[in-house]
Protein backbone atom coordinates (compact mmCIF):
# COMPACT_ATOMS: atom_id res chain seq x y z
CA UNK A 1 0.00 0.00 0.00
CA UNK A 2 1.67 2.99 -1.01
CA UNK A 3 2.35 6.11 1.43
CA UNK A 4 0.08 8.22 -0.45
CA UNK A 5 -2.73 6.07 -0.53
CA UNK A 6 -1.71 5.43 3.70
CA UNK A 7 -2.32 9.15 4.08
CA UNK A 8 1.36 9.73 5.49
CA UNK A 9 2.10 12.63 3.45
CA UNK A 10 -1.04 14.32 3.06
CA UNK A 11 -4.23 12.41 2.65
CA UNK A 12 -4.83 11.88 -1.72
CA UNK A 13 -7.54 9.21 -0.96
CA UNK A 14 -10.49 10.98 -2.44
CA UNK A 15 -10.77 12.86 -5.75
CA UNK A 16 -10.92 16.07 -3.32
CA UNK A 17 -6.94 15.51 -2.81
CA UNK A 18 -6.87 18.09 -0.43
CA UNK A 19 -3.69 17.00 1.34
CA UNK A 20 -4.96 18.10 5.10
CA UNK A 21 -3.38 15.46 7.05
CA UNK A 22 -0.20 16.02 6.61
CA UNK A 23 -0.14 15.96 10.67
CA UNK A 24 -2.46 13.87 13.30
CA UNK A 25 -4.55 17.08 14.04
CA UNK A 26 -4.90 18.06 10.35
CA UNK A 27 -8.57 18.31 9.29
CA UNK A 28 -9.38 17.13 5.70
CA UNK A 29 -12.57 18.24 3.62
CA UNK A 30 -13.81 14.81 5.05
CA UNK A 31 -14.59 17.08 8.61
CA UNK A 32 -12.38 14.08 10.45
CA UNK A 33 -8.21 13.60 11.06
CA UNK A 34 -6.05 10.53 10.74
CA UNK A 35 -7.38 8.75 13.39
CA UNK A 36 -10.24 6.05 13.20
CA UNK A 37 -14.08 7.37 14.32
CA UNK A 38 -17.06 6.04 13.85
CA UNK A 39 -20.18 6.37 16.25
CA UNK A 40 -22.57 3.47 15.23
CA UNK A 41 -21.69 -0.52 14.97
CA UNK A 42 -25.03 -2.50 14.72
CA UNK A 43 -27.34 -4.40 12.85
CA UNK A 44 -29.45 -2.39 10.53
CA UNK A 45 -32.78 -3.27 8.74
CA UNK A 46 -33.09 -0.71 6.31
CA UNK A 47 -30.75 -1.92 3.09
CA UNK A 48 -31.87 -3.67 0.42
CA UNK A 49 -33.83 -6.77 1.21
CA UNK A 50 -30.95 -8.73 -0.80
CA UNK A 51 -28.16 -6.75 2.21
CA UNK A 52 -30.50 -6.88 5.49
CA UNK A 53 -32.55 -10.02 5.00
CA UNK A 54 -33.96 -10.74 8.01
CA UNK A 55 -31.16 -10.46 10.71
CA UNK A 56 -29.51 -7.26 9.53
CA UNK A 57 -26.79 -5.83 8.11
CA UNK A 58 -23.55 -5.14 9.84
CA UNK A 59 -23.28 -1.63 9.82
CA UNK A 60 -20.49 0.19 10.78
CA UNK A 61 -20.79 4.24 10.38
CA UNK A 62 -17.50 5.72 10.20
CA UNK A 63 -17.90 9.86 10.86
CA UNK A 64 -16.55 11.70 8.29
CA UNK A 65 -17.53 12.29 4.92
CA UNK A 66 -15.73 14.10 1.51
CA UNK A 67 -18.88 14.57 -0.29
CA UNK A 68 -21.27 17.34 2.28
CA UNK A 69 -24.39 16.59 0.40
CA UNK A 70 -26.65 19.83 1.31
CA UNK A 71 -29.47 17.18 2.20
CA UNK A 72 -27.67 14.47 4.31
CA UNK A 73 -29.51 12.92 6.17
CA UNK A 74 -26.64 11.88 8.52
CA UNK A 75 -25.39 14.99 8.67
CA UNK A 76 -24.69 14.06 12.34
CA UNK A 77 -21.98 12.30 11.75
CA UNK A 78 -20.69 13.61 8.39
CA UNK A 79 -20.38 17.38 9.16
CA UNK A 80 -16.86 19.04 10.71
CA UNK A 81 -14.44 17.54 13.67
CA UNK A 82 -16.30 20.65 15.64
CA UNK A 83 -19.52 19.20 15.69
CA UNK A 84 -19.34 15.89 14.45
CA UNK A 85 -20.38 12.49 16.00
CA UNK A 86 -17.95 10.05 16.71
CA UNK A 87 -15.55 7.83 19.06
CA UNK A 88 -11.84 7.73 17.97
CA UNK A 89 -10.61 3.79 17.79
CA UNK A 90 -8.16 1.28 17.08
CA UNK A 91 -8.38 -0.80 14.00
CA UNK A 92 -7.46 -3.26 15.88
CA UNK A 93 -10.62 -2.74 17.43
CA UNK A 94 -12.68 -2.25 14.54
CA UNK A 95 -11.50 -6.11 13.45
CA UNK A 96 -12.86 -6.96 17.11
CA UNK A 97 -16.32 -4.79 15.74
CA UNK A 98 -16.34 -7.26 12.58
CA UNK A 99 -16.75 -10.25 15.14
CA UNK A 100 -18.90 -8.82 17.19
CA UNK A 101 -21.24 -8.08 14.43
CA UNK A 102 -21.17 -11.77 13.53
CA UNK A 103 -21.86 -12.95 16.58
CA UNK A 104 -25.13 -10.89 16.77
CA UNK A 105 -26.23 -12.43 13.49
CA UNK A 106 -25.43 -10.06 10.72
CA UNK A 107 -25.76 -11.60 7.31
CA UNK A 108 -22.54 -9.26 6.34
CA UNK A 109 -20.41 -6.56 7.61
CA UNK A 110 -21.88 -3.14 5.89
CA UNK A 111 -18.94 -0.44 6.20
CA UNK A 112 -20.99 3.03 5.88
CA UNK A 113 -19.18 5.80 4.65
CA UNK A 114 -15.10 4.40 5.07
CA UNK A 115 -13.46 6.04 2.47
CA UNK A 116 -11.52 8.68 4.48
CA UNK A 117 -10.01 5.13 6.73
CA UNK A 118 -9.62 3.23 3.50
CA UNK A 119 -6.13 2.20 4.88
CA UNK A 120 -7.57 1.26 8.34
CA UNK A 121 -10.15 -0.11 6.96
CA UNK A 122 -8.30 -2.50 4.55
CA UNK A 123 -5.85 -3.34 7.31
CA UNK A 124 -8.67 -4.58 10.09
CA UNK A 125 -10.72 -6.55 6.89
CA UNK A 126 -7.48 -7.90 5.80
CA UNK A 127 -6.94 -9.13 9.28
CA UNK A 128 -10.38 -10.53 10.01
CA UNK A 129 -10.45 -12.71 6.82
CA UNK A 130 -6.83 -14.33 7.77
CA UNK A 131 -8.10 -14.87 10.85
CA UNK A 132 -11.21 -17.09 8.82
CA UNK A 133 -13.56 -14.12 8.77
CA UNK A 134 -16.64 -15.61 6.66
CA UNK A 135 -19.17 -12.97 6.29
CA UNK A 136 -19.06 -10.74 2.93
CA UNK A 137 -18.06 -7.31 3.14
CA UNK A 138 -19.67 -4.60 1.76
CA UNK A 139 -18.63 -1.15 0.93
CA UNK A 140 -21.34 1.50 0.93
CA UNK A 141 -20.18 4.99 -0.44
CA UNK A 142 -21.03 8.07 -2.42
CA UNK A 143 -19.62 6.71 -5.70
CA UNK A 144 -17.17 9.98 -5.71
CA UNK A 145 -13.78 7.37 -5.44
CA UNK A 146 -10.62 7.10 -6.68
CA UNK A 147 -9.94 4.67 -8.82
CA UNK A 148 -6.37 3.93 -7.30
CA UNK A 149 -8.29 3.70 -3.99
CA UNK A 150 -10.50 0.90 -5.13
CA UNK A 151 -8.19 -1.38 -6.61
CA UNK A 152 -6.21 -0.85 -3.35
CA UNK A 153 -9.42 -2.84 -1.64
CA UNK A 154 -9.66 -5.32 -4.75
CA UNK A 155 -9.66 -9.31 -2.54
CA UNK A 156 -11.02 -7.20 0.53
CA UNK A 157 -14.04 -6.64 -0.79
CA UNK A 158 -16.71 -8.40 -1.58
CA UNK A 159 -20.05 -6.18 -2.16
CA UNK A 160 -19.94 -2.65 -3.60
CA UNK A 161 -22.84 -0.44 -2.88
CA UNK A 162 -22.09 3.22 -4.12
CA UNK A 163 -24.12 5.86 -5.12
CA UNK A 164 -24.58 7.12 -8.64
CA UNK A 165 -25.86 10.66 -7.20
CA UNK A 166 -25.62 12.62 -10.48
CA UNK A 167 -25.44 12.56 -13.82
CA UNK A 168 -25.58 16.26 -14.36
CA UNK A 169 -22.75 17.94 -13.37
CA UNK A 170 -24.32 21.71 -12.71
CA UNK A 171 -26.37 19.59 -10.33
CA UNK A 172 -23.70 17.63 -8.06
CA UNK A 173 -21.30 21.54 -8.13
CA UNK A 174 -25.18 23.26 -6.38
CA UNK A 175 -25.61 20.11 -4.09
CA UNK A 176 -22.33 18.46 -3.74
CA UNK A 177 -19.17 21.16 -4.45
CA UNK A 178 -18.69 18.44 -7.27
CA UNK A 179 -18.91 19.42 -10.73
CA UNK A 180 -15.98 16.58 -11.72
CA UNK A 181 -18.93 13.75 -9.75
CA UNK A 182 -20.25 11.99 -13.15
CA UNK A 183 -17.08 10.79 -14.43
CA UNK A 184 -15.47 10.21 -11.08
CA UNK A 185 -18.40 7.90 -10.27
CA UNK A 186 -18.05 6.19 -13.81
CA UNK A 187 -14.72 5.39 -13.72
CA UNK A 188 -14.87 4.30 -10.14
CA UNK A 189 -18.33 2.13 -10.64
CA UNK A 190 -15.99 0.33 -13.70
CA UNK A 191 -13.56 -0.63 -10.84
CA UNK A 192 -16.14 -1.75 -8.59
CA UNK A 193 -17.67 -4.10 -11.38
CA UNK A 194 -14.46 -5.63 -13.14
CA UNK A 195 -13.52 -6.87 -9.18
CA UNK A 196 -17.41 -8.15 -9.26
CA UNK A 197 -18.15 -8.77 -12.07
CA UNK A 198 -20.88 -11.20 -11.38
CA UNK A 199 -23.39 -11.48 -8.78
CA UNK A 200 -23.86 -14.31 -6.41
CA UNK A 201 -26.50 -15.06 -3.87
CA UNK A 202 -27.19 -17.81 -1.00
CA UNK A 203 -30.14 -18.68 0.66
CA UNK A 204 -30.94 -16.73 4.30
CA UNK A 205 -32.09 -19.31 6.92
CA UNK A 206 -36.00 -17.88 7.82
CA UNK A 207 -36.00 -15.13 5.21
CA UNK A 208 -39.33 -14.74 4.17
CA UNK A 209 -40.23 -13.72 0.69
CA UNK A 210 -43.08 -11.32 2.25
CA UNK A 211 -40.21 -8.64 3.53
CA UNK A 212 -39.08 -8.39 -0.20
CA UNK A 213 -42.09 -7.66 -2.20
CA UNK A 214 -41.08 -5.27 -4.20
CA UNK A 215 -42.65 -5.76 -7.57
CA UNK A 216 -44.16 -2.59 -9.40
CA UNK A 217 -46.87 -2.08 -12.15
CA UNK A 218 -47.20 0.78 -14.19
CA UNK A 219 -49.88 2.57 -14.77
CA UNK A 220 -48.96 2.66 -18.45
CA UNK A 221 -48.56 -1.33 -19.76
CA UNK A 222 -48.75 -2.90 -16.76
CA UNK A 223 -44.95 -4.46 -16.54
CA UNK A 224 -42.82 -4.82 -13.23
CA UNK A 225 -39.64 -4.33 -12.28
CA UNK A 226 -37.99 -7.12 -9.48
CA UNK A 227 -34.99 -6.89 -7.58
CA UNK A 228 -33.32 -10.56 -8.73
CA UNK A 229 -34.53 -13.47 -11.01
CA UNK A 230 -37.55 -15.02 -9.39
CA UNK A 231 -36.33 -17.89 -7.94
CA UNK A 232 -33.60 -16.11 -6.26
CA UNK A 233 -35.90 -13.19 -4.27
CA UNK A 234 -35.35 -15.02 -1.40
CA UNK A 235 -31.36 -14.78 -1.27
CA UNK A 236 -28.73 -12.84 0.41
CA UNK A 237 -26.32 -11.09 -2.08
CA UNK A 238 -22.55 -12.42 -1.35
CA UNK A 239 -21.12 -11.24 -4.58
CA UNK A 240 -21.74 -8.43 -7.05
CA UNK A 241 -22.08 -4.75 -7.33
CA UNK A 242 -25.75 -2.37 -6.62
CA UNK A 243 -25.99 0.82 -7.56
CA UNK A 244 -28.46 3.12 -5.97
CA UNK A 245 -29.59 6.46 -7.13
CA UNK A 246 -31.76 8.82 -4.63
CA UNK A 247 -34.25 10.83 -6.66
CA UNK A 248 -34.02 14.23 -5.84
CA UNK A 249 -37.14 16.38 -5.61
CA UNK A 250 -37.19 18.27 -9.16
CA UNK A 251 -34.63 16.08 -11.02
CA UNK A 252 -36.29 13.78 -12.27
CA UNK A 253 -34.26 14.05 -15.14
CA UNK A 254 -30.75 13.53 -13.85
CA UNK A 255 -32.36 10.06 -12.22
CA UNK A 256 -32.94 9.16 -15.79
CA UNK A 257 -29.48 9.79 -17.07
CA UNK A 258 -28.48 7.98 -14.44
CA UNK A 259 -30.24 4.60 -15.32
CA UNK A 260 -29.47 5.27 -18.57
CA UNK A 261 -25.85 5.34 -18.39
CA UNK A 262 -26.02 2.44 -16.12
CA UNK A 263 -28.51 0.04 -18.13
CA UNK A 264 -26.43 0.84 -21.19
CA UNK A 265 -23.24 0.28 -19.48
CA UNK A 266 -24.27 -2.75 -17.52
CA UNK A 267 -27.48 -4.15 -18.75
CA UNK A 268 -28.32 -6.01 -15.67
CA UNK A 269 -24.95 -7.55 -14.23
CA UNK A 270 -25.72 -4.93 -11.82
CA UNK A 271 -28.32 -4.29 -9.43
CA UNK A 272 -30.25 -0.79 -9.62
CA UNK A 273 -31.72 0.72 -6.85
CA UNK A 274 -33.80 3.61 -7.30
CA UNK A 275 -34.77 5.35 -4.17
CA UNK A 276 -37.41 8.24 -3.41
CA UNK A 277 -37.14 7.99 0.17
CA UNK A 278 -35.29 11.57 0.13
CA UNK A 279 -36.62 13.45 2.95
CA UNK A 280 -35.95 17.38 3.45
CA UNK A 281 -33.63 18.25 6.86
CA UNK A 282 -34.68 20.95 8.69
CA UNK A 283 -33.31 24.29 7.55
CA UNK A 284 -32.84 23.11 3.80
CA UNK A 285 -35.59 25.65 2.82
CA UNK A 286 -33.33 28.47 3.87
CA UNK A 287 -30.80 28.00 1.06
CA UNK A 288 -31.89 25.20 -1.03
CA UNK A 289 -36.16 25.61 -1.11
CA UNK A 290 -36.45 23.65 -4.20
CA UNK A 291 -35.30 20.79 -1.92
CA UNK A 292 -37.50 21.82 0.86
CA UNK A 293 -40.55 18.92 -0.27
CA UNK A 294 -40.56 15.18 -0.43
CA UNK A 295 -40.45 13.27 -3.83
CA UNK A 296 -43.94 13.89 -5.66
CA UNK A 297 -45.52 10.08 -6.74
CA UNK A 298 -45.62 10.97 -10.02
CA UNK A 299 -41.85 12.47 -10.17
CA UNK A 300 -40.91 8.97 -9.20
CA UNK A 301 -42.90 6.79 -11.57
CA UNK A 302 -41.15 8.56 -14.35
CA UNK A 303 -38.06 7.21 -13.40
CA UNK A 304 -39.16 3.85 -12.37
CA UNK A 305 -41.27 3.98 -15.74
CA UNK A 306 -38.25 5.09 -17.64
CA UNK A 307 -36.24 2.57 -16.30
CA UNK A 308 -39.08 -0.34 -17.64
CA UNK A 309 -38.81 0.86 -21.09
CA UNK A 310 -35.12 0.39 -21.29
CA UNK A 311 -35.40 -3.14 -20.56
CA UNK A 312 -34.38 -3.00 -16.66
CA UNK A 313 -35.39 -6.13 -14.93
CA UNK A 314 -33.01 -6.16 -12.05
CA UNK A 315 -33.73 -3.39 -10.01
CA UNK A 316 -34.98 -2.46 -5.89
CA UNK A 317 -38.12 0.32 -6.11
CA UNK A 318 -39.32 2.05 -2.89
CA UNK A 319 -42.77 2.74 -1.44
CA UNK A 320 -43.39 6.22 -0.51
CA UNK A 321 -43.62 5.45 3.01
CA UNK A 322 -40.21 5.02 2.99
CA UNK A 323 -39.34 8.78 3.04
CA UNK A 324 -39.48 9.01 6.90
CA UNK A 325 -36.79 10.51 9.46
CA UNK A 326 -37.43 7.61 11.74
CA UNK A 327 -35.28 5.17 9.02
CA UNK A 328 -32.39 7.43 10.09
CA UNK A 329 -30.19 5.34 12.30
CA UNK A 330 -29.42 6.88 15.90
CA UNK A 331 -25.77 7.53 16.54
CA UNK A 332 -25.38 6.92 19.87
CA UNK A 333 -22.04 4.76 19.65
CA UNK A 334 -23.57 1.66 20.21
CA UNK A 335 -21.39 -1.38 19.29
CA UNK A 336 -18.56 0.94 19.28
CA UNK A 337 -16.58 -0.12 22.79
CA UNK A 338 -16.02 -3.00 24.03
CA UNK A 339 -18.91 -4.48 25.83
Amino acid sequence: MSETFSGRQGCRLCPRNCGDKVSASGIGICGVPRDLMIARAALHFWEEPCISGSRGSGAVFFSGCSMHCVFCQNSDISGNLDDITGKVISRERLTEIFWELREKGANNINLVTPDQYLPDVAWAVRKAKDEGFDLPFLMNCSGYEKVESIKALEGLIDIYLPDFKYMDPEVAARYSSAPDYPEVAKAAIAEMVRQCPVQEFAPETDFSKKNIDISHETEENGSSCTSVDEDERTALIKKGVIVRNLLLPGNVMNSREVVKYLYNTYGDSITLSLMSQYTPMPGIEKRFPELSRRVRVSEYRKVVDYAIRLGVTNAFIQDREVAKESFIPSFNYEGVERQ
